[in-house]
């Protein structure tokens, strides 16, 4: 594999795995910040899609919408279909919880969408080399 898509795409599944990380520590605090941990759901799966398409060279472009990177990874990789639920969880949560007016976030609700962002972001981790993850994982 060239070393600088190597680089470039395990850079984007980092990301992706600092946002993961990021949920989990901001949904155990004490006194938890869900409305931050819900971006971080959506983020993780946005650049975790966007792993994926880096390293079969597909062009990126400016989006955080889920759905439309799982429809376009899913031209490349069939199995992607299985996650379009997920897609449509997470998306909206770029926005939900970042502007008023808003409702209080579940915590019940926040474990879905980490549980929905963590499986993509595991299943995109399968589908590339070992070389292109993060050394963490």
């Amino acid at each position: 594999m060239d070393e600088a898509k190597r680089d470039y795409t395990r850079q984007w599944l980092q990301k992706a795995w600092s946002d993961l990380r990021s949920v989990r520590k901001l949904a155990a605090a004490p006194d938890p910040i869900l409305d931050a941990a819900f971006f971080h759901c959506q983020q993780a799966a946005e650049k975790a899609v966007k792993a994926y398409l880096a390293y079969l060279d597909h062009p990126l472009e400016k989006t955080h919408d889920v759905e439309k990177l799982v429809s376009l990874a899913e031209t490349y990789e069939p199995r992607f279909a299985a996650w379009r639920p997920a897609a449509e969880t997470l998306t909206p949560y770029a926005t939900t919880f970042r502007y008023p007016p808003t409702k209080e976030p579940e915590a019940e609700e926040c474990e879905r969408a980490e549980e929905a962002a963590a499986g993509l972001f595991t299943f995109v981790c399968s589908l590339l080399p070992e070389e292109a993850r993060p050394s963490e994982l």
